[in-house]
Parts: C-alpha cells; structure tokens; sequence
C-alpha cells in the first residue's frame, strides 16, 4: 500500500504536506513524504531522492533528515512532526527557522493537564480553544530550536494567533494553521524584521 499524502496550504518558500498510515512507521512516513516534497520542488522522480538521517552527535541530540540526490546533499532544510500515525512534514530553505505541531482532536489526560498548566488562557474547559492555543506554542518551540529547555507558558501569541514569540529573543513567528482531516496542525515560521 502506498501511503497517501495531501498537500497544506502554506506560505511561499515553505513547501508541507500530511499523510496518514497507521500500517506505515513514523520513519517510513517521514521519508517518504520529504521524498515527494523535494522531488516536487525539484521537478523530478521521488526516485532520484534520498533521504537519510543524520548521525547523532551526542546523547539527546535530535537528528534531522537530510536530503540527498546523485549523492550530493542538498540545501533543503527538512521539518517532520507525528502524532499517533500521522505525519507532516515541511521543506524550506535551510536559513528559515520553521516548526510544525500536529495533534488530533481528542488528547490524552495527560496531555489536558500538561496543556493547562502551561496556557494562557482565561477558559481552559473549551478543549477546541486550548488545543488550537497549544498546537502554536508547540510550533513556536519547535522553531526556536531549544526544546525542553523552554517552557511551555513563556511563548507569547498575539490575540489573533497569527505570530508567535519569545520574549528573551528577538525572533517572531508567523503562525500558519494549516489543519485538515481531523487533525490540527501548525506551522510556525521566522519572520523578517520590519523597518
């Protein structure tokens, strides 16, 4: 079985797309999906490209995907993100700060009370309301690059959710929901700085 794709909308310079597959592992849907997202940009046969992972340098270090054709690495940066089995990943140029967060409608326990305890939010009981806000603060961290060592409740989001920040760093983010078929999804990328 091949697994099916869709294509998000985004904006330009960023290239995402989702696929879902429980009987597909996350590694596989990783890879196939970047294949078909370079081999797209590149106008050519998903065939030509590979996708390897990046060796690890240290212990917790997160690996990325690295794209490769007529064995010559080329200057994509690729972004993934999974829950459950589901998958979207994301293709830009390697300078652009980019994260993705993708949940489905209906989180864990676990999930609920990590996403409360970390919200900025005046009603936490609109599940639809807190998991919207917590997909964009996911996908502002991810973008920032340093993970766990950021707290959840220090990312900023303007009211209408269109960017997103930090407030020790200069960055901003807009925010892209690109949602669809059940899952909700969002891109956060680095905006340039306006005069």
């Amino acid at each position: 079985m091949t697994l099916q794709t869709v294509l998000l909308d985004t904006p330009e310079g960023i290239s995402a797309r989702l696929g879902w597959d429980p009987g597909t592992t996350v590694h596989d849907r990783r890879r196939i999906i970047a294949k078909e997202l370079v081999a797209t940009r590149l106008r050519c046969e998903p065939s030509d490209i590979k996708i390897e992972r990046e060796a690890p340098r240290g212990f917790g270090y997160h690996t990325r995907l690295i794209a490769f054709r007529d064995g010559a690495e080329l200057p994509i940066a690729i972004v993934t993100a999974s829950y459950r089995a589901a998958t979207v990943v994301a293709i830009c140029d390697p300078g652009l700060p980019l994260g993705i967060d993708i949940r489905d409608l209906h989180p864990e326990d676990a999930d609920v009370r990590q996403m409360k305890k970390h919200s900025h939010l005046f009603d936490e009981n609109n599940m639809s309301d807190l998991l919207h806000h917590w997909v964009c603060v996911q996908a502002v961290l991810e973008a920032d690059g340093r993970g766990v060592r950021v707290a959840p409740d220090h990312v900023r989001l303007d009211a209408g959710r269109h960017r997103g920040w930090l407030p020790d760093r200069t960055m901003k983010y807009g925010l892209v929901d690109a949602s669809r078929d059940g899952w909700v999804i969002t891109l956060a990328y680095g905006l340039l700085p306006t005069a």
